[in-house]
């Protein structure tokens, strides 16, 4: 395997490690702090990171007509709307409706795909993996899933518009953000959806609900380095070298890890449906690699003879 090869693994291995570990922060840190004013000081806090790594590594903002548009689509479609609208979705819905609507993203990504690329950039095999990792993901969650529409419908539908904005955002920057830097990339959006998270905190929040305890700064901290800056760059990259589609079934693994890292460290029950989910979101994620598998196994016995 080319040293590119385990780059991207790698990479991948570690977004998903990282985004199966946020939701087990959030949990914890919104024990002290609301939502909007977390993401909020989260996004700046990323920013700043951020923009002392483009200094260290002497990257300059990239500033042409392409970059900044991609900016603006960045700070709205992929961080303040789709971050509002599940935020404002877990008033209605129950977490595990929310990880299975949410899994719905690489639906999105396949669709968007076929309309921006080639018919030849999703292959049957993909679209046959996207089907069992998210059959495996409603096997997960459907212990605990009750579902009242009358109660739920208004989270379902903010849910699934969050899911699309973000999947037509990952199609967008694969087709036209090849130019630009993962980092330069992230800086300007995180700091003014940050701002205007912030900004609708104060305005809407109960700020006597606000508690700035170790529990919440820590979490906070967490979440801007690794859940922001560490995996948003690794994922801007990636999508820089793999298919979007292959890219986006890290959205399938990462409810896993959730559920690994709240059995070992809130104790939580992991029960036989659950492994019966995880190996079928695994074998659909095999099956979305079958041709790459190939490929490369065909490769390695023709340069072998």
């Amino acid at each position: 395997m080319s040293k590119e090869k385990i780059k991207i693994a790698s990479g991948y291995v570690l977004i998903c490690a990282i985004w199966g570990s946020t939701w087990l922060v959030i949990r914890l840190g919104l024990d002290s702090l609301i939502p909007f004013i977390s993401a909020g000081i989260r996004f700046i806090l990323a920013s700043i990171f951020i923009y002392v790594l483009m200094r260290f590594r002497n990257i300059k903002l990239q500033k042409d007509i392409l970059s900044i548009k991609l900016y603006i689509m960045l700070t709205f479609f992929s961080y303040v709307f789709p971050y509002g609208l599940v935020y404002w979705s877990e008033q209605f819905i129950p977490s595990g409706l929310t990880a299975i609507v949410f899994a719905t993203m690489p639906f999105f990504v396949l669709i968007f795909s076929l309309l921006a690329f080639s018919k030849s950039s999703v292959t049957r095999f993909q679209t046959m993996g996207i089907i069992l990792a998210f059959a495996g993901i409603l096997i997960i969650f459907m212990e605990n899933l009750s579902i009242d529409l009358s109660l739920h419908m208004k989270g379902i539908i903010a849910l699934l518009m969050g899911s699309a904005m973000q999947a037509g955002i990952a199609v967008a920057i694969k087709k036209y953000g090849k130019q630009l830097n993962p980092l330069s990339m992230s800086f300007i959006p995180l700091l003014i959806a940050g701002i205007i998270l912030v900004i609708t905190a104060f305005i809407f929040e109960d700020k006597t609900a606000w508690n700035f305890n170790q529990n919440a700064i820590s979490s906070i901290i967490y979440l801007a380095f690794f859940g922001t800056v560490l995996a948003f760059t690794t994922y801007y990259w990636l999508l820089q070298r793999i298919s979007v589609v292959l890219l986006s079934l890290s959205s399938f693994i990462t409810p896993i890890i959730a559920v690994i890292l709240g059995w070992v460290i809130l104790d939580e029950k992991l029960s036989f449906q659950t492994l019966i989910g995880s190996g079928l979101v695994l074998i659909g994620i095999l099956f979305a690699n079958f041709t790459t598998i190939k490929n490369n196994y065909f490769s390695r016995r023709v340069s072998i003879r």
